[in-house]
Order: structure tokens, then C-alpha cells, then sequence
């Protein structure tokens, strides 16, 4: 079986080639509703604005989420302007962090090729190539939740001294900490919950006494609190919405509507672990078994604990999202890669075929796929966006096709990069390729048109809508009428930021002397109905544009 020590120079090329590709694409797409219009403009508002306390969305107290990433996104655009790039920059960048982070702790848990495997299955992994490349909140937890399992991983490394072990563990509650301000409660309790199953099922009751806990404490304290002590004296009424309603109204209940069969999060680990799937089995077999003497600390066992934790905890959640399981693909990576340390390359064979025939279907059929694929959108765009598919179908075929070559010949290490280049790289292609989407997921077309006519003084209504792209490409906040949606609790506390009702919204466009609104073609037909003078400024698919009469700029 064949080692793979790379020099550091061979190391340092790899890592800059993969971060060319990884950033290569972050400004090549306009922002798509609703997350990543919703989280750029939180963090324009806070730039604009200078208060790092209160989120705030349109204008309108947000408490749904902490402000890590709404403070970095914010000093991003102070530093570099407003741009979509700018709008992913921490995303891409804690999604690239974590292919290290992972690459370090194998090596130092499982020995150097797992290490390195591990590394190239996480950076190949389609559902974590796509999240680090979407401004969500999802890449950041989910680093802040691997830097938590790796550090105390770390912390019991079998061979570690005193300091080393200290060390680690207050890392271990740091990046807890941070994990938390990252998206909240899940942050610690996710990781507290495995730790707790870990130790009921290995019975290594001694491992709670090596947690630091006075000394861990103090530092998750001094890190995640004060904001929330902060933000309190600020909003005194931001506890009670985000810890009973965020949290446990969000976890046991369906209030946010989004619900989910028990085996929701079947299929999309599975999507998110390709080109991998076929191997975590035996991976996860492996982990289980494959474990240090009995006494010792079973690493890769919590690895797999961490998993099945996770992924249990949010499928019995009441509100579901696909990219809720993100944090447990790092794990299988750090499984998958001490796996394919301790296999030959012929038996990948077996794996790679498969991969290889179904991105050869994906490059034939990608036309028929999207016909038969109901979409929201008009099905010209759909069609504009078969050949993205299609070209990331190839190169996952192509690069299996080498990966299968390579396997024959015993070369466990190329058949294994050559793998992980076409995860990668038909991911970035297809995620690319979604701007041909953008005239029915993004405000940006509509903003372009309607922004001369927004001169200082002009408000803007956005009448039974909100497209949460719109206000960061207008760099307007929008004044909502007749809707309020995920802005709700914000407008119970402050209720002089909206309209409630077309009525109130009649009488202020009569009483303005300039004014643009944005509304849906039926509210439109209904208005015009009415009689309210309006003119036409610009059209996208979904929406009509309008300014009164006569107030051209």
C-alpha cells in the first residue's frame, strides 16, 4: 500500500491552487433571495448605520440570529465596498478554514494520509463546497462547530502533555463560543449533548473531570456574552423572543412552518456527501471499530457519535433546512479519510465507477432533468441553465474516468485527488452557472432600473412583497405595506416603520410628491383599478416598478 508524504512546497501549491478555485467564482453571481439578500443587507445596514448591537433587516429590529457574521460582513464592506464577493467573503472564507482545520487534525488524530484524504474529501464534498460559496450562516457554524470537535479531540489525543490537553479543551470551548454567536444555543449544546452520549456509552465517566471546566468557562463566558448583555439593555425585549421563540419554540414546535418527515435529512446528507456516499459505510464502520486499547480515548468512535447526534437532533426538530446538517460532514470527511488511509486502491474501484456513470447520465440527460423538474421560475431560465449542468456532469465523469485509472494502477493518492477535483470543480461550475437564474431569484436586474429615479428624499414601498435582495442593491430600505413575514416581531415593536394596509399606503402615494413602489402585476391591476395614479418605471418577471405621474428624475 502506498504512503503519501508530501514536501511542504508540493503542501503550499495544493493550498493555493485550491484556494484560486474556491474564490475564484465569490463575484460571478448576484446575490439570490431570500438568504443572501437578507444576510448582506443586515450587515450593510450595521456598516452603514455604526450599530454593532442591534441587528436590524430593512430598517426593522432582526433578532433571529447572532451577529458574528452580520460584524464580519459589515467590516468587509467597510473595508473593501459592497459587493457580492464581499457579501460571501466569510463564508467562503470559514468553508475554505475548515478543509485546513480538518486537514491538520486528521493528520495529528489518524497519521499523515488521513490526514491529507480527509482534506481533499471535505474541499470535494458538494454540499460543503456549495454552502461556503452562499452567504449564509451555515459555513461559519459549521466551522466554529468543527473547530469544537477537533480541539477536544485534540485535547485527548492519546500522547498529548498536560498543556497540550489544557490548551486544546479551552480551545475546544472558544471556538463553542464563537459557534454560538455564530448561530446560537447549538453551539454548545450540540457538542455538549455528544459529549454526554459518548460517555454514557463508553462509560468513561472520568473523561467530564478533564473538560477545564473553570478555566473553559471563563473563556466561553468572556467571548459569547457580553453581546447578549449588550443587546439586552438595548432591546429589553430581544430575550424572550430569542431564546423561547428561536430556540424552543423553533425546536418543538411547527411555528416557522418549516416541517419535515422523520427521514428529511436522508437524502440531503447524502447529496451533500457526493461524490463520497458510497463509502461512508464502511468509513463509519471503520471508525467505530478501528479504536485505540480500551482505556484510552476512542477518537474516531466520537466521530461518530458527533454524526449520529447531530443528525438525530435536527430530525426530530420541528423546523427543518437542509443546511442544518452541514456541521456533520467535516466529521465523515475526518472518518471517510482515515478510511481511505487504511485502503488499497483497487478496492476504490468499486466507488468510483458508479460516480463516473452517474456524471456521464447527469451530462446526457441534464435537458430532460430540468424538463421534467417542476420549477417557480419561467422554464426558459431552466433551460439557459442546462449546459452548467451538463459541463458539471462532465467533469465529474472525466475526472472518475482518471480516478478509475489511477485505482488500477494502485495509485490510492491521484485516484483520490482526481475525485475530489471533480466534486470541486463541478460544484463551483453549477454554482457559477445559477446566475442565469438571477432575473427570478434576484433583485438586482429591477434595482439597476428603478435606482436613478431613488434620489435622496424619494421613498421606496415595497406593497405585499419583499424581495430581500432588493434594499442591498438600491442601498434603500424599503417601507413594507400590507406585509410583514419573517419582519413581524420587529414591527410589533416599533409598528411607525410599515403601512398595514393598501389604504394607508393610498393615502401616503397621494400625499408624496415623488415615490416609488414595487408590487406584484395583481396588486398592481388592483391599484390601477382604484384609480391611483401611477407610471410604469421598470419590469422583472415577478414584479412592476412605479413612480407617480410626471416625477422623472
Amino acid at each position: 500500500m502506498n504512503a503519501f508524504q508530501p514536501a511542504r512546497g508540493t503542501l503550499i501549491l495544493l493550498a493555493l491552487v485550491l484556494a484560486a478555485i474556491w474564490f475564484g467564482n465569490l463575484d460571478y453571481r448576484r446575490l439570490i433571495r431570500p438568504d443572501e439578500g437578507r444576510y448582506a443587507e443586515i450587515a450593510r445596514e450595521m456598516a452603514v448605520t455604526g450599530d454593532w448591537i442591534t441587528p436590524r433587516l430593512n430598517g426593522i429590529k432582526y433578532f433571529e440570529k447572532p451577529p458574528l457574521q452580520y460584524w464580519t460582513t459589515a467590516a468587509s464592506f467597510r473595508l473593501f465596498g459592497e459587493h457580492e464577493w464581499t457579501a460571501r467573503l466569510w463564508a467562503a472564507l470559514t468553508g475554505l478554514a475548515g478543509v485546513f482545520l480538518v486537514f491538520l487534525a486528521g493528520r495529528r488524530l489518524f497519521g499523515p494520509d488521513a490526514g491529507f484524504y480527509s482534506a481533499l474529501v471535505l474541499a470535494g464534498s458538494v454540499g460543503y463546497v456549495g454552502a461556503a460559496h452562499i452567504n449564509t450562516l451555515d459555513a461559519g457554524i459549521a466551522f466554529f462547530m468543527t473547530a469544537t470537535l477537533t480541539s477536544f479531540l485534540l485535547a485527548r489525543r492519546t500522547g498529548a502533555s498536560p498543556a497540550e490537553s489544557r490548551n486544546w479543551m479551552l480551545a475546544a470551548w472558544a471556538g463553542a463560543a464563537f459557534a454560538v454567536l455564530s448561530k446560537g444555543l447549538i453551539g454548545i449544546v450540540l457538542p455538549a449533548g455528544t459529549i454526554a452520549l459518548y460517555v454514557l456509552l463508553q462509560r468513561d465517566f472520568g473523561l467530564l473531570r478533564r473538560l477545564q471546566w473553570g478555566a473553559g468557562v471563563a473563556v466561553f463566558l468572556a467571548i459569547a456574552v457580553p453581546w447578549f448583555v449588550l443587546v439586552q439593555i438595548a432591546n429589553p425585549e430581544f430575550a424572550q423572543f430569542f431564546f423561547v421563540h428561536e430556540h424552543f419554540e423553533r425546536f418543538l414546535t411547527k411555528v416557522h412552518r418549516r416541517a419535515g418527515p422523520w427521514w428529511y435529512y436522508f437524502p440531503v446528507l447524502a447529496a451533500a456527501m457526493l461524490p463520497w456516499l458510497s463509502m461512508l459505510p464502511q468509513a463509519v464502520a471503520h471508525g467505530w471499530r478501528a479504536q485505540p486499547p480500551q482505556k484510552e480515548f476512542q477518537p474516531a468512535r466520537f466521530l461518530v457519535i458527533w454524526s449520529a447526534f447531530i443528525f438525530a437532533f435536527f430530525s426530530a426538530s420541528g423546523s427543518k433546512l437542509p443546511s442544518y446538517v452541514l456541521p456533520v460532514v467535516p466529521a465523515l470527511a475526518l472518518l471517510a479519510g482515515a478510511w481511505l488511509a487504511a485502503v488499497e486502491g483497487r478496492r476504490l474501484l468499486g466507488h468510483v465507477i458508479p460516480v463516473m456513470l452517474a456524471g456521464a447520465a447527469l451530462a446526457a440527460f441534464a435537458p430532460k432533468i430540468v424538463t421534467l423538474t417542476e420549477s417557480s421560475g419561467p422554464q426558459t431560465l431552466y433551460v439557459a441553465y442546462v449546459p452548467w449542468i451538463a459541463t458539471g456532469g462532465g467533469i465529474v465523469a472525466v475526472c472518475c474516468a482518471i480516478a478509475t485509472y489511477c485505482c488500477r494502477r494502485q495509485a490510492r493518492t491521484a485516484a483520490v485527488i482526481a475525485v475530489a477535483c471533480g466534486g470541486l470543480l463541478a460544484t463551483q461550475v453549477v454554482t457559477s452557472g445559477h446566475d442565469v437564474l438571477s432575473p427570478w431569484y434576484s433583485g438586482y436586474h429591477l434595482a439597476r432600473e428603478i435606482k436613478p429615479d431613488l434620489v435622496d428624499g424619494v421613498p421606496l414601498y415595497s406593497v405585499r412583497t419583499y424581495d430581500q435582495t432588493l434594499p442591498f442593491y438600491t442601498k434603500r430600505t424599503a417601507i413594507l405595506v400590507e406585509f410583514r413575514d419573517e419582519m413581524d416581531y420587529g414591527l410589533s415593536q416599533e409598528p411607525q416603520l410599515w403601512l398595514p394596509d393598501i389604504a394607508s399606503f393610498e393615502r401616503a402615494w397621494r400625499e408624496r410628491q415623488r415615490a416609488i413602489a414595487v408590487m406584484e402585476p395583481d396588486t398592481y391591476a388592483e391599484l390601477m383599478g382604484r384609480g391611483l395614479p401611477m407610471e410604469i418605471v421598470a419590469r422583472d418577471l415577478r414584479r412592476i416598478a412605479v413612480r407617480k405621474p410626471g416625477t422623472a428624475p
